[in-house]
């Protein structure tokens, strides 16, 4: 069974609608998926895949209100379960840990029944929802093309290194200690470059640096770039990835873009999964396509060395930026059909015309206000 979590630095960018299509998708292929609504005290999870509301979720199984087989629903999607969360019940960063232990035991119960289990997990960055995220070194990271959703997906990153750090430094060894020492000193830890925090380290606890090491040269993360507007916002993708190497000594690997579409809107109203309400429609196709290259990964996991996963990474960019172009054609050649079949009158172009115009001029906002904060973290030495 392989584990799929996938996460945000931030809400609204498209986190279930990845989750709840991948899965369909992945069933179609005849694959056996769960999908899990891990966003507690927030699920909504149901809603995407058009599922009605069930009594009986995590937040029950957690309360001892029901089992956990008992929260296993079969869906009317070919090959998919669904386990929903509770919105009626904390957030999942009120988890405590024999809960997440009991979570993680349930889970492991799957295995011989299911090729994968899919975690839709909340937005930010609780101790829970990365200790979920690290359950596979290739969990999907679901972000957008704005300033500050790019910016919240690197740090979502970056904690995820810092939890796996923690997790190597285990309590009384000396590495652990000088951690401790220098959260004193400095005003926040995450300021430091974690390669020269790891040699550091190795300085003072170099058979507990070298877990770490192990640990970080097998993270290799997935990121999908959601609701991009045109070729240049797969780009965005490519920051993220160079912060990451700068600063966290660390790769990630693009799955793919997926544009933005008012289908979503009318599928949801529709209580249907867009690939199943517009299977051809530009965004279901992307979705295919990520599911496609997960599918093809199964064998890529075991095996490979880092200078492999370095190229296939490279690949991964220059795919994604392919792909965008040519979804971008295919958006444009039906809006021309649209426009010619009088179904878009002069005034649906002219609003969609002033809606990018608009979201260019925000745009553009924010990398002024991004370049302002990035002057000034160079000029303290610090990586953003």
């Amino acid at each position: 069974m392989r584990i799929i979590p996938i996460a945000s630095g931030k809400g609204g960018v498209g986190k279930s609608l990845l989750a709840a299509n991948l899965a369909i998708a992945l069933g179609q292929g005849g694959k056996r998926v769960v999908l899990a609504d891990m966003d507690l005290g927030a699920s909504n999870l149901h809603l995407v895949l058009g599922e009605q509301a069930v009594r009986k979720g995590l937040g029950t199984f957690l309360t001892k209100g029901s089992s956990f087989e008992e929260i296993i629903y079969t869906t009317s999607y070919e090959n998919v379960r669904f386990i929903p969360g509770d919105s009626e019940i904390p957030g999942l960063s009120a988890l405590r840990m024999p809960q997440k232990s009991s979570i993680l035991r349930n889970f492991s119960k799957l295995e011989n029944e299911t090729d994968y289990l899919i975690l839709d997990l909340g937005a930010g960055t609780h101790l829970p929802i990365l200790d979920f995220f690290l359950l596979s070194p290739r969990g999907i990271v679901v972000t957008a093309p704005t300033v500050t959703a790019t910016l919240n997906a690197y740090l979502f990153l970056k904690n995820a290194v810092f939890r796996l750090l923690f997790n190597s430094f285990k309590k009384d060894t000396p590495g652990h200690e000088y951690i401790g020492k220098l959260k004193k000193e400095s005003a926040s830890l995450q300021r430091l470059y974690v390669p020269k925090l790891t040699e550091q380290l190795a300085q003072v606890d170099p058979e507990n640096t070298e877990i770490f090491r192990q640990y970080i040269s097998a993270f290799h993360p997935r990121l999908v770039m959601n609701m991009i507007d045109g070729p240049q916002d797969a780009e965005r993708a490519g920051k993220i990835r160079r912060s990451c190497r700068e600063y966290l000594n660390m790769d990630i690997e693009h799955l793919g873009v997926i544009y933005r579409d008012s289908v979503q809107d009318i599928a949801l109203a529709s209580r249907l999964p867009v690939i199943v309400y517009k299977p051809r429609s530009v965004l279901a196709q992307a979705v295919y396509r990520i599911a496609e290259k997960i599918i093809q990964s199964e064998d890529d996991d075991s095996g490979t060395d880092e200078a492999s996963f370095a190229v296939v990474n490279e690949d991964s960019f220059q795919s994604a930026e392919a792909e965008a172009a040519v979804d971008y054609e295919v958006k444009m050649e039906s809006l021309e059909e649209l426009a010619g079949s009088g179904a878009l009158s002069p005034g649906d172009l002219a609003e969609i015309i002033k809606s990018q115009q608009y979201e260019i001029s925000v745009l553009k906002k924010e990398n002024t206000l991004l370049k302002s904060k990035l002057l000034d973290a160079s000029r303290q030495g610090f990586g953003i």
